[in-house]
């Protein structure tokens, strides 16, 4: 999935960035809050990680902007351990959870999985299609109940295609939550992707919808 991470502390955003990265996400980062309030506006990001105390433009007022233009993405705020109103405003702002800091890295990305999970309307926290089931937590794909082994971006496409199942994916999308920003895409490898996931996964419904994308289906 593709994570914007909006952190001030440069250190700290490397480590956030690693983390995620590691975790199998695609990232972009910034610690200015003018360039965040753009890329949160402009770029399809699955889930944002918020410091709240941003040069240029606060936190808070990022967020209100993001959500008052009709963005939706989930956002987990980075706050103070005992700044108690920054948890209370950041949720009034449009915030879906919030995080003290210093935090622990599994924390953090369990919460984050929570949100995507929600995001996509998945009660449980194994993402699940027929016999196809996939597990966040640990990077494992099944079917019929026998481990599929997929390299990282046939995960991540497929990741992002079982929390939309049943909903058209278009091929920019995609890309979109394969690449970090600053990545140079070619839209072509969208098609071998896809070609491989079906011959890895047999019985499963990856439909082209022609001229508009992809869809994950029930059988």
């Amino acid at each position: 999935m593709r994570i914007l991470v909006v952190e001030n502390e440069p250190q700290l955003q490397v480590r956030l960035t690693d983390l995620l990265r590691a975790a199998g996400h695609s990232v972009d980062a910034t610690g200015d809050g003018r360039e965040a309030q753009f890329l949160g506006e402009t770029e399809d990001v699955d889930a944002v990680v918020l410091d709240l105390g941003l040069p240029g433009v606060d936190g808070l007022t990022v967020l209100r902007h993001w959500r008052t233009a009709g963005r939706t993405m989930p956002v987990l705020i980075l706050t103070a351990r005992d700044a108690w109103h920054e948890k209370v405003a950041g949720i009034d702002a449009g915030a879906d959870d919030y995080l003290a800091k210093p935090f622990h890295a599994e924390e953090l990305l369990a919460r984050l999985r929570a949100l995507l999970r929600r995001a996509g309307g998945h009660a449980t926290a194994v993402l699940s299609c027929g016999t196809l089931q996939l597990d966040p937590r640990s990077s494992r794909v099944t079917l019929d109940g026998q481990t599929i082994r997929l390299t990282s971006h046939e995960y991540k496409l497929l990741e992002v295609l079982m929390h939309r199942q049943g909903a058209v994916v278009s091929r920019g999308e995609l890309i979109e939550h394969l690449y970090a920003q600053e990545v140079e895409r070619d839209s072509n490898t969208i098609e071998v992707f896809i070609a491989r996931l079906r011959r890895k996964l047999p019985g499963v419904t990856l439909e082209t919808v022609r001229g508009l994308g992809y869809r994950l289906s029930l059988p």
